[in-house]
């Protein structure tokens, strides 16, 4: 591998590391639940695509190959961050949110997704009157 490559790839290591420091002390220090869950879904996550990033380049560099498994790991974690962002954002809402304090949704549906009211097909939005 050449200097300049090797420079690179110890930079993005370098960042990915950073990127997972903060993550992780943002998850220990921050109080409420919900600042919590910012750090490990935003800065984890760009920390392992980077470290992850680093070790298919060095794949390419050695001339050992692309690794589709590291693609494949990459593309998993990029996609199921969000999703679990998503329901543990909702879990929150359900256990420390007391119901008037919710702001209004928009469809007949209040915020709790346990009831079985079936769901209107568009959102009832109030009308302007033209």
């Amino acid at each position: 591998m050449t200097d300049a490559l090797d420079l690179l790839l110890a930079a993005l290591l370098v960042i990915a590391g950073g990127f997972g420091l903060i993550g992780s002390y943002g998850l220990i220090r921050l109080r409420e639940g919900m600042q919590r869950l910012h750090a490990p879904t935003k800065a984890s996550t760009v920390g392992l695509g980077a470290a992850l990033l680093v070790s298919m380049l060095h794949g390419l560099g050695t001339g050992t190959g692309f690794s589709w498994q590291e693609l494949l790991v990459m593309i998993f974690i990029f996609v199921t961050a969000p999703i679990s962002a998503n329901y543990l954002s909702k879990l929150h809402l359900h256990l420390r949110r007391a119901e008037l304090d919710l702001p209004e949704t928009g469809t007949a549906r209040d915020w709790a997704t346990f009831d079985h009211q079936p769901e209107p097909a568009e959102p009832s939005l109030p009308r302007r009157d033209t």
